[in-house]
């Protein structure tokens, strides 16, 4: 059976439901954005809503996909970097429970935490504290990991980390393994562009991205978009929302309706689509397969709070989807 792993910041995910939106003028957050935040503020925040109700889960965008490719039944691993802390051991513990094998290396700093405060509107506002994840370097990873992989997932927010990013790409290629990419991020695609134009040129085989972030990369709107994106790689993937997706292999368009009717909660669905599409090419399912899957799995999450489905929601799905 073919093996993933991913690669990415290892986060856990609080979400906190709130009413009084002064929290936000406390610590500085523009409502419906992310914000980077420093370890002290991180704290501080921690502090004020640690009497509130909250919704705790691993997290990070590779993270999400890696979990959702172990639940359907792929063979998987997880290198990202944690501290020793309580949030760092439920970090460990999910990917355990979801038989993830963890290549996680230690830092002196708190495990990264992405804060997400959700208001009455539905709207998400993120505070997010790297911590332990911005520290891992291409000196932390043992190369003889990806002798155990055919496919490698990495996430968009790594292309900050230029020398980490370049390694990884580096041995993927030097071991013969496939790499995945998520754009993840409009801001990081554009800030970066020269630097992910490189990367797709020399090493990217498999591209997701939403129509925002393929423009930012392109110049370019949708199916403009995923003829360039082809010129580089193999698998070209454009996902346009309630629109359903479009992908571009062998030369071929393939237009991908939606599945589902109402989304409540967006977190996430970038990464579980990614989950099912590349669980689809592992297993040598068409793109029109491969793509319905992948729409479905996001459709399932769209109707949860959160980035992640339950235990029992993952039953239900592979009793629907397999049997």
């Amino acid at each position: 059976m073919k093996k993933i792993v991913g690669i990415g910041n290892a986060l856990v995910d609080v979400i906190v439901a709130i009413s009084d939106e002064e929290l936000f003028q406390q610590f500085s957050l523009k409502k419906g954005g992310m914000e980077m935040i420093d370890e002290q503020t991180k704290r501080e925040i921690h502090h004020v809503i640690r009497n509130m109700e909250q919704k705790v889960a691993s997290g990070g965008s590779t993270s999400n996909t890696i979990h959702g490719l172990a639940r359907l039944g792929a063979k998987t691993g997880y290198i990202g970097k944690i501290s020793e802390d309580p949030m760092g051991g439920f970090f460990k513990q999910d990917l355990l429970h979801s038989q993830i094998t963890p290549h996680l290396v230690i830092s002196p700093r708190d495990t990264g935490i992405a804060t997400t405060f959700m208001t009455p509107d539905a709207e998400r506002t993120f505070a997010t504290y790297l911590g332990a994840a911005a520290d891992l370097k291409p000196e932390d990873i043992d190369n003889a990991i990806f002798r155990d992989y055919q496919y490698i997932h990495v996430e968009g927010y790594l292309v900050f980390n230029h020398d980490l990013i370049e390694h990884v790409c580096q041995q993927a290629k030097k071991h013969g393994l496939l790499l995945s990419m998520d754009m993840g991020s409009y801001n990081v695609m554009e800030q970066n562009r020269d630097f992910v134009l490189h990367l797709l040129e020399n090493y990217v085989n498999i591209i997701f991205g939403n129509e925002e972030e393929v423009k930012a990369v392109s110049g370019k709107d949708e199916s403009a978009a995923l003829d360039f994106l082809s010129h580089y790689c193999d698998v070209s993937v454009v996902k346009l929302g309630k629109r359903g997706s479009l992908v571009k292999m062998n030369n071929t368009i393939y237009t991908i309706p939606p599945v589902g009717g109402d989304c409540i909660d967006a977190n996430g669905l970038g990464d579980i689509y990614a989950s099912g599409f590349l669980y689809g090419l592992m297993n040598d399912y068409s793109p029109n397969q491969a793509g319905y899957l992948a729409s479905y799995l996001a459709a399932e999450l769209g109707n949860t709070i959160g980035a992640k489905l339950s235990d029992e929601q993952w039953t239900k799905i592979k009793n629907e989807l397999f049997h």
